[in-house]
């Protein structure tokens, strides 16, 4: 018995919107939750399979850079960030995205990240990283599909490179 290594963590595999469908339960119960990041929309922000968000019902009026999560109008879940807000609805964006989706409506937006560990640090909304994101990449939206070209050709090498 190897006593020096640590198990690694048993992941499942569930139905996504069976899950977050009872986080948002929880959340609307008044519960603070957290779930590991799946997907790259948020990337470079945060990572799939790497980061974790903790979430909670806003307690405050919803503003541009907040990061929510929020259910679409075909029951779809996603957790993206405030880009504009209008009379009309919110717009949001995924950090790795440059098409603006809304006008979303309050009632669709069910929780609000409050903090996220970002591999292996917490960071919260004062954070200088996170501010870099709520400040500076939300006002580059329309740049970023250049300015994600190196992340994703590094990320194209990164799969050749396992593959060989």
């Amino acid at each position: 018995m190897d006593r020096g290594r640590k198990k690694d963590p048993v992941k499942r595999v569930v139905d996504t919107t069976a899950y977050l469908s009872v986080l948002r339960e929880l959340v609307e119960s008044g519960e603070s939750v957290s779930v590991l990041i799946s997907g790259m929309s948020m990337f470079p922000f945060l990572c799939h399979d790497r980061d974790t968000v903790f979430f909670q019902a806003p307690d405050r009026a919803l503003r541009k850079g907040d990061i929510v999560f929020y259910q679409r109008r075909n029951g779809k879940f996603v957790m993206h960030r405030i880009c504009k807000v209008k009379d009309d609805g919110y717009y949001i964006v995924g950090d790795a995205q440059d098409v603006i989706e809304g006008p979303v409506s309050r009632d669709q937006i069910f929780a609000v990240v409050t903090r996220v560990l970002r591999d292996g640090r917490e960071l919260d909304p004062s954070s200088l990283t996170w501010k870099f994101f709520e400040i500076i990449w939300i006002r580059v939206i329309p740049l970023r599909r250049y300015l994600m070209l190196p992340f994703r050709a590094a990320r194209k090498l990164k799969i050749i490179l396992r593959r060989s």
